[in-house]
């Protein structure tokens, strides 16, 4: 059975896509990594679905839903560095503002929606998120107030959603989907 996972994308990694003009492609990759600059992806899996979300003005977005494909360094990802210098992942140098030259960041090939900065979780929606770990304890957001998130502490992260959130947020993506259609 797959996860569902959530990981905040900043306000610079969300600017630098729309500078780069990303908006409505779908990344191939996204990129892991093991320091605090660049969440770790190590719990998901093949199969698992990750929910990239952006808070603004206190409104929290679902930028791109990314189905992971795998974690391995492929031929896309181009030649491995030689020295310190040299772009990590120039294969995905499109792409690099997700993270390619965090401190030991690893390639994840996903399967994309477009990146999107208009679709909003509803305030209702937000309030009743939750998020498991691996002991099976819940917990719901923090700092949600009349439908608006304050602070993005409690989003920042690589976290595993509960069933009930990750099928609410899968609804949410494949509505809005539907109605561009």
């Amino acid at each position: 059975m797959s996860d569902a996972f959530t990981v905040l994308w900043t306000h610079d990694t969300c600017r630098a896509l729309r500078t780069a003009g990303r908006v409505d492609e779908r990344p191939p990759v996204a990129f892991s990594g093991v320091h605090s600059s660049l969440p770790t992806w190590s719990s998901a899996r093949a199969g698992d679905e990750v929910y990239a979300l952006h808070v603004k003005a206190g409104i929290v977005h679902v930028v791109s839903r990314m189905r992971v494909l795998d974690m391995e360094r492929r031929a896309c990802c181009g030649a491995a560095p030689a020295t310190w210098q040299d772009p990590a992942f120039p294969g995905h140098a499109d792409w690099s503002m997700l993270g390619a030259g965090g401190c030991g960041a690893k390639p994840v090939h996903v399967d994309a929606t477009p990146v999107r900065f208009d679709v909003p979780i509803p305030g209702d929606l937000l309030a009743r998120l939750t998020w498991r770990n691996r002991r099976g304890q819940t917990r719901a957001l923090k700092y949600v107030v009349d439908g608006r998130l304050e602070r993005a502490a409690s989003l920042q992260g690589f976290y595993r959603l509960t069933s009930d959130s990750a099928g609410d947020l899968a609804e949410l993506v494949d509505n809005e989907t539907m109605r561009r259609r």
